[in-house]
């Protein structure tokens, strides 16, 4: 009777699993980032080349890193909602253009618009992989102590800027 209990058991258990894991929303994957230092990084400005920019020139500012490239297909469809939200004035929000040629960056920013302050480029994606990014759209806060607090994957929504984004903004910038 116990070698027919047991693989019931086990059965079960892998039952259980999956029923927990298909009820995950897979853009809120947890990142082992969320609360930590962000990454170090100097990069090439996607306008000025010759000139670099760094994480550790937002210390002391709250402010957005959007991940995006223009042969992103689902970076069009946030691109409106970024644009909103820089607009907003709420935080600054820089680029990182990711696995990308420059000219193709440059000429998407031309045709959809610019939201960014500035916008870094990493061809070769060694940045991405140090913020552990999935897949472009992704974006993340960090605090003025260069804290990641919030990451997403894939694109922002309206939604999410309102239900997430902005009042994490507001607790960081007053809090």
């Amino acid at each position: 009777m116990n070698r027919f209990l047991i693989p019931l058991a086990i059965f079960g258990i892998l039952v259980g699993f999956l029923f927990v894991g298909l009820s995950l929303n897979p853009r809120e994957v947890p990142s082992p980032l969320i609360n930590k230092p962000a990454p170090h990084f100097e990069l090439p400005q996607l306008h000025e080349p010759g000139k670099t920019f760094s994480q550790k020139d937002m210390l002391g500012k709250v402010w957005l890193l959007n991940v995006w490239a223009s042969w992103c297909v689902a970076c069009r469809e946030e691109h409106p909602v970024v644009t909103e939200l820089a607009k907003s004035g709420v935080a600054p929000i820089y680029g990182l253009n990711y696995k990308d040629k420059r000219e193709d960056g440059l000429a998407w920013l031309r045709q959809f618009g610019d939201p960014y302050r500035l916008s870094v480029f990493d061809i070769q994606g060694r940045v991405g992989i140090d913020y552990g990014v999935y897949g472009v759209p992704e974006t993340y806060v960090i605090d003025k102590r260069g804290v990641i607090r919030y990451k997403r994957i894939g694109p922002l929504t309206p939604d999410i800027v309102k239900q997430k984004i902005l009042p994490l903004l507001d607790e960081l910038n007053h809090g």
